[in-house]
């Protein structure tokens, strides 16, 4: 797949973002050369392999599931700007 000056264009009107004339085909050059890049990664051969998060084989600490009451809406309210019957009070957002 090869990116052209037009489809540059297309995507840049469509994403609404400002691109000179004279820099359609440069940035025609680096997409191409990104897809490129993105080709060899798809040569790669990764069957077996497992998904991983990070290079190095770490767990993170875990903490017990319990459920707690909390219990502490007034310490929570006294954080908002308004506050009636026990919920935060807004500005009304939709008419």
């Amino acid at each position: 797949m090869s990116v052209t000056k037009e489809d540059v264009r297309k995507v840049a009107r469509l994403s609404r973002i400002a691109v000179p004339e004279e820099r359609l085909e440069e940035m025609a050059g680096e997409l191409n050369g990104i897809l490129g890049w993105i080709d060899q990664l798809n040569e790669v051969d990764v069957e077996g392999v497992e998904p991983m998060t990070s290079v190095v084989a770490t767990r993170l600490p875990m903490r017990d599931d319990v459920v707690t009451d909390g219990d502490i809406q007034d310490q929570v309210l006294a954080n908002a700007p308004s506050s009636q019957d026990g919920f935060f009070v807004v500005p009304k957002a939709v008419e």
